[in-house]
């Protein structure tokens, strides 16, 4: 099945080009988010990520800046002219997310919100749909329906990992599930590598095997001082680890393997 080519700003997903996402787990400040903004961009970025709410696990934990994240998010967006993605978990934060951000991301915690689902359809936005980490290929292409039957097609998939038995990770890459999405409704697919290994030495090979199995795009996660970060700073790259990543995965643009369709296959 031919993929559709989903358009966010000047970014193209399904199209000649891997999409490389990338970014803080979540906005902390103003200059954090600057300084990632820069260096990502500079090394092959098409999209910038950074969490504005953070569903955590304990109610203590950092919860994210809220409004005052996105409107950072916009302000490096409109600097370094990349576009930005943000998730969001519920229906009064679509609306609000939706003035500052390109693309809003459905995570894997909310992937069965089918309300929530169904509000960011009728949105109209670019949505990025996160796989849950109980859900099987099947429930995670009925909940893209769920956007689709309401007329909006600008949705890309992103595997982020399962939860199996295995504890060395924090999930299972789930490999096989990006061509059998991808051939299946036709959507892009995504790979999120830091959320499925939860450590950054993975993070490098998982891409490879994301990209080796016909991924659209990669997503990780980059802080400037990864030990120091409010929100999982043990799978995130520092700026240094980017800028050999990037050009390791062929994504700066000085690459001289810079990955594209043809070239990956």
């Amino acid at each position: 099945m031919a993929v559709r080519e989903i358009r966010v700003g000047n970014v193209i997903f399904g199209g000649a080009d891997v999409v490389l996402i990338a970014g803080p787990c979540s906005v902390e400040n103003e200059e954090m988010v600057m300084l990632t903004a820069e260096t990502v961009v500079k090394n092959g970025a098409g999209m910038l990520r950074g969490g504005s709410w953070k569903p955590r696990t304990s109610p203590y934990s950092f919860q994210g800046l809220g409004v005052e994240a996105l409107k950072i998010l916009r302000k490096a967006s409109n600097e370094y002219s990349i576009p930005v993605v943000t998730e969001v978990m519920s229906l009064r934060q679509i609306e609000i997310a939706s003035e500052y951000v390109d693309m809003l991301q459905v995570g894997a915690r909310n992937m069965h919100n089918f309300n929530l689902l169904s509000e960011i359809g009728r949105s109209g936005m670019p949505v990025l749909l996160k796989r849950g980490f109980m859900a099987t290929v099947e429930e995670w292409l009925l909940a893209a329906e769920y956007i689709l039957k309401e007329g909006n097609e600008s949705v890309v998939l992103c595997e982020r990992g399962i939860r199996t038995f295995e504890t060395w990770t924090r999930a299972t890459l789930d490999i096989s599930a990006v061509p059998l999405a991808r051939n299946s409704l036709g959507l892009p697919v995504i790979v999120d590598p830091s959320h499925a290994a939860g450590r950054r030495d993975l993070i490098l090979p998982l891409s490879l095997a994301a990209l080796g199995a016909g991924a659209d795009g990669i997503m990780v996660e980059v802080h400037p001082d990864p030990d120091k970060a409010l929100s999982d700073g043990g799978q995130s790259l520092s700026l240094e680890e980017f800028v050999l990543f990037a050009e390791t995965i062929g994504a700066a643009p000085q690459s001289p393997c810079r990955l594209t369709e043809k070239n990956r296959r």
